[in-house]
């Protein structure tokens, strides 16, 4: 029922890629994500937005052979506008898809549909990367904004960002395909002051701990970090005791990133925009706060919110996405947005500014760093690209390569070798 899907022969930004390759020779300490061995290559997956609520220009997920020589689009899978007044494919998946999770056999792809109540699961060809549909499930809520899969790739976790918002489990079978709702876990709390963004429980990331054995929610409308534990046999879905880290009213705790090399977690405040570093125990599941600094350049006096966060590989850096505006519905700009470097101090965890970057464009609500932390690349929803950035190993700094890829509405970016 949804079997067609689009592969293009020749939908490539060579043109505006060509014109980075001279940078990337210039760079010593660029490495393509694209320079895997001789027999392999990077395929890069990007969900977008589709529905005129955001004036979106996103067509579905779509996906990507990345080289040195540009990205050059393979297959498009796409996507129901959400317009009435205009025909819907028979073939076509939900709206928006925003987020996208690997399972970790890396055979298969799971998106969530923003402002929908869906799911969907793909099969990945090992040797070409392109998608094949398997289902779409319905998650019980609305606007799901996050997707992740436990280590043993039995069960995804969705969080839904709403007034009554909640975080489920669905099991995932053999083929790769999902099942029904499992697990509920509707986060307590009294909801935050702020009048619009904080009416109810807001989950907005729920992903694991690096060890495998926590989910740790966000929750913006709450000002709460929860920790829960999912059961591996009936995914039920539990509160650790203690259950949650408490953060500053007004905060709006969005996203979570782990260090891999240092025990401390770094959470993107959203309605703030800034980042409080904790202390991670991953044996006990407590998250302990103890610094917090801001986002934004202190020369930013307009609006602002962040968006994603990410920590190097290395643990020595850290890197957070700055977004004009007061919501994804509100007008940005007029200057470009900006991706904020922070020092990790290795004794502390705490972190301090190295610089702030513009994004070359509007609403960066996702940015990716390559799996080896040598390049990044910022996804402009509202602009309409996604720009690559060469990133310095010594200091962090980034560095613009001229790379720019065209595509509609970006909100995620995942990568994998074939």
């Amino acid at each position: 029922m949804f079997g067609k899907i689009g592969y293009p022969s020749t939908m490539t930004n060579r043109r505006r890629f060509l014109i980075g390759s001279t940078a990337v020779a210039a760079i010593p300490f660029l490495a393509s994500p694209a320079a895997a061995s001789p027999g392999g290559s990077v395929i890069a997956y990007v969900g977008s937005r589709t529905t005129k609520t955001f004036n979106s220009t996103g067509r579905g997920i779509t996906v990507w052979r990345v080289s040195r020589g540009g990205w050059e689009q393979i297959q498009l899978v796409t996507a129901d506008d959400g317009d009435p007044s205009t025909p819907t494919p028979p073939d076509a998946i939900p709206i928006n898809p925003t987020f996208l999770a690997f399972a970790p056999s890396g055979r298969f792809l799971y998106s969530v549909h923003g402002n929908a109540t869906k799911v969907s699961s793909f099969a990945i060809a090992p040797d070409t990367g392109l998608l094949t549909w398997l289902n779409t499930v319905d998650t019980g809520n609305s606007n799901p904004v996050h997707v992740a899969v436990d280590p043993t790739g039995r069960w995804v976790v969705v969080a839904h960002l709403n007034t009554a918002g909640s975080v489920v489990s669905l099991p995932i079978h053999a083929d790769g395909s999902l099942g029904e709702v499992a697990g509920v876990l509707n986060p307590p709390g009294t909801p935050g002051p702020h009048k619009s963004a904080q009416l109810g429980p807001n989950p907005h990331h729920a992903p694991f701990d690096l060890t495998g054995r926590w989910v740790v929610v966000c929750d913006r409308g709450l000002d709460r970090v929860f920790v829960a534990r999912l059961d591996p046999t009936t995914g039920q879905l539990t509160l650790n005791d203690p259950g949650w880290a408490t953060s500053r009213e007004i905060d709006g705790p969005r996203h979570i990133a782990f260090n891999p090399q240092l025990p401390y977690a770094y959470v993107a405040n959203e309605l703030r925009s800034t980042v409080t570093a904790y202390r991670w125990d991953a044996a006990k599941g407590v998250l302990s706060p103890h610094r917090t600094v801001s986002a934004t350049a202190p020369d930013m006096v307009t609006n602002s919110r962040v968006g994603e966060i990410e920590v190097a590989p290395s643990g020595r850096f850290v890197y957070v996405s700055n977004r004009s505006g007061t919501g994804d519905d509100t007008p940005s700009g007029p200057a470009p947005d900006t991706i904020g470097v922070f020092r990790v101090d290795p004794r502390t965890g705490d972190l301090s500014p190295v610089e702030w970057v513009s994004t070359q464009g509007l609403r960066p609500r996702h940015f990716a760093l390559a799996p080896d932390g040598r390049l990044l690349y910022a996804e402009n929803e509202v602009t309409n690209t996604i720009v690559e950035f060469a990133v310095d190993q010594s200091s962090g700094r980034l560095r613009l390569t001229g790379a720019v890829i065209d595509t509609g509405s970006p909100t995620c970016v995942v990568f994998r070798r074939t």
